[in-house]
């Protein structure tokens, strides 16, 4: 594949390759995501090969197909570095194939693009969930669903001071940085700023703009849960998101990454396990409460934070279930329910996790949220607290695994 105004390649091995391979996504991901404001890719590359991606006619899905069946059998490296170029690659075939008109079943599709073995998780998961949750929230009328929504309400940030959270994120930042540092060296020079969105289809998004500088971007317009300040944090944050792609920058094949593909549902099962590898424990209820609550004027009320936070994490499993409904067509009231019933969502948070459940391309990717968190989870708990631990903590965030490393482990 030969591409007008592109540089003469270099002589390094694998370069017309790699070249072929970054095209091949910034094809795909404007076939999917141009008009909407949206990008399933994260690309630094050289600006010419974007560029011409950008100026061509769009190919056709089919020959995208071909394109990554060309690139797949004939793979230039060897390793851990050719199985995880592989899988980007299968993930950008099984998406083409669906623009083509290939669509797959959503279990057959999330198996190609994310590397995992995905379906309906058992009604039993969350029931073990609503019932930690019941022991963990402040007694008290209602069911579960209502005291947890109650809970969220006594933990909320005024809309009045919404002007507060930057400053309330930039400091769970450093503190969660801070301990991060513990585990695996970060650059002194890092900066974390934060940027409150308006209006926002997430709660916080964290985003490595290269150099050592990264955004924590969240959501204004939605009510905030200091409580969960470190949970969204860690997540996007340190040890999650920015940690990662800091520490992965300059790792070979780093430039061109998509996002629906097997390295994300780690990321992702990483980031919901960030808040427990760096304030284990109460650690996290107890700087909240010291640092956070406190100076806003809420008080203790007997809960358990980190049993709260692991309960709800076990129901993006429910995200999995609507999503799997979905596909199947399933009336949308019975989507809502399962999101209303098992997840316990309030109605604008059922709203925003309709938007992802139904859409195509999204739908599969937030399978990784629990599936996962259900492999990093196990495999981080298989190994012995400290040093051990921490040498898979330091694993997730400079290696390039893949989800059946972990599973094979």
């Amino acid at each position: 594949m030969t591409e007008h105004g592109i540089e003469q390649l270099s002589d390094a091995p694998g370069a017309a390759w790699s070249r072929d391979y970054a095209m091949l996504a910034l094809r795909v991901n404007r076939r999917l995501t141009e008009g909407s404001g949206s990008t399933l890719l994260i690309y630094r590359g050289p600006d010419s090969w974007a560029a011409a991606a950008g100026r061509e006619e769009p190919p056709p899905a089919a020959r995208l197909v071909e394109d990554a069946e060309r690139l797949l059998a004939d793979v230039p490296f060897e390793g851990t570095r050719a199985a995880w170029l592989r899988a980007q690659v299968r993930a950008l075939r099984a998406v083409a194939r669906g623009a083509a008109g290939a669509e797959a079943p959503l279990a057959e599709f999330a198996g190609e693009c994310l590397g995992i073995e995905a379906g309906p998780v058992p009604e039993s998961v969350f029931e073990e969930a609503h019932a930690r949750l019941d022991a963990a929230l402040p007694r008290g009328p209602g069911t579960t669903a209502e005291r947890l929504h109650a809970w969220q309400a006594a933990h909320r940030l005024p809309q009045e001071r919404i002007g507060l959270l930057p400053d309330l994120v930039r400091r769970a930042a450093v503190e969660s940085r801070a301990r991060t540092a513990r585990i695996v060296p970060l650059p002194a020079d890092e900066e974390v700023g934060c940027t409150v969105v308006p209006e926002a289809h997430f709660l916080g998004a964290g985003h490595y703009e290269g150099g050592g500088r990264s955004t924590i971007f969240v959501n204004g317009g939605l009510p905030w849960n200091l409580a969960d300040l470190l949970y969204v944090v860690a997540h996007e944050g340190h040890p999650g998101h920015i940690a990662e792609s800091l520490l992965k920058e300059h790792a070979p094949d780093q430039e061109v990454r998509f996002l629906l593909s097997p390295p994300f549902v780690l990321s992702e099962g990483l980031g919901l396990c960030a808040q427990e590898i760096a304030f284990p424990g109460d650690e996290a209820q107890e700087w909240l409460t010291r640092t956070v609550l406190a100076e806003q004027g809420i008080r203790p009320d007997g809960s358990d934070f980190a049993a709260i936070h692991r309960a709800r994490t076990a129901l993006w499993g429910t995200w999995a279930n609507a999503a799997f409904l979905a596909a199947e067509g399933r009336p949308r009231a019975e989507v809502r329910d399962c999101l209303t019933r098992w997840g316990l969502l309030s109605e604008e948070e059922v709203a925003a996790a309709l938007k992802s459940v139904t859409a195509p391309g999204m739908n599969a990717y937030v399978l990784g949220y629990y599936y996962g968190w259900r492999l990093v989870d196990t495999w981080l708990a298989r190994a012995a607290p400290g040093p051990e631990r921490e040498a898979r903590v330091r694993r997730l965030l400079t290696e390039p695994l893949l989800p059946a490393d972990l599973a094979d482990a």
